[in-house]
């Protein structure tokens, strides 16, 4: 299973989860002290904005950082669960999980999973540069972002909801 956090979640929701595989998505990453059992092959760092177009002085999220995104959901051995974060646990970090989620089930459909983040967080935003770049690359043919589209906007929030996506 995936766990969806905030940075200031993030100690709590790897202690309460007992994860060993964790993704972080943030452009001043090196700011950060992460959780000293993780080992470096099984903590996968995305220094990206959360942002969708290019702006300058900002990190767009692009097919490079997907791609390692999806790549390394696909080497997760599952025995232990992952945690995907990012500063607020809103946009980045559920764009992040909504794609593992896609990439690990190819046949599930994406309005389901899409529909299980909403359930588990009101606050979810999916970032939609994340989910479409994800799209192209697995090759769902826009399924993936119309159905993040189609959740609409999440509740107004500083802190997203942390949850849990099961992966069946």
């Amino acid at each position: 299973m995936i766990h969806v956090c905030s940075l200031a979640r993030l100690y709590a929701t790897v202690e309460e989860t007992r994860a060993r595989h964790v993704v972080t998505l943030l452009r001043l990453s090196d700011r950060v002290q992460w959780p000293d059992h993780i080992v470096p092959d099984n903590h996968l760092i995305l220094a990206v904005d959360d942002i969708v177009d290019a702006a300058e002085g900002y990190t767009v999220p692009a097919e490079e950082h997907v791609g390692r995104l999806i790549a390394f959901a696909n080497q997760w051995d599952r025995k232990t669960p992952m945690v995907v974060h990012c500063f607020a646990g809103i946009s980045r970090s559920t764009g992040a999980a909504f794609v593992a989620a896609c990439a690990l089930n190819p046949k599930r459909d994406e309005n389901e999973i899409a529909r299980a983040i909403r359930n588990a967080s009101p606050t979810a935003q999916p970032n939609t540069r994340i989910v479409g770049v994800a799209d192209r690359l697995l090759k769902r043919n826009g399924r993936m972002i119309a159905a993040v589209e189609a959740l609409g906007p999440g509740e107004p929030a500083t802190e997203g909801h942390p949850f849990r996506l099961d992966l069946h």
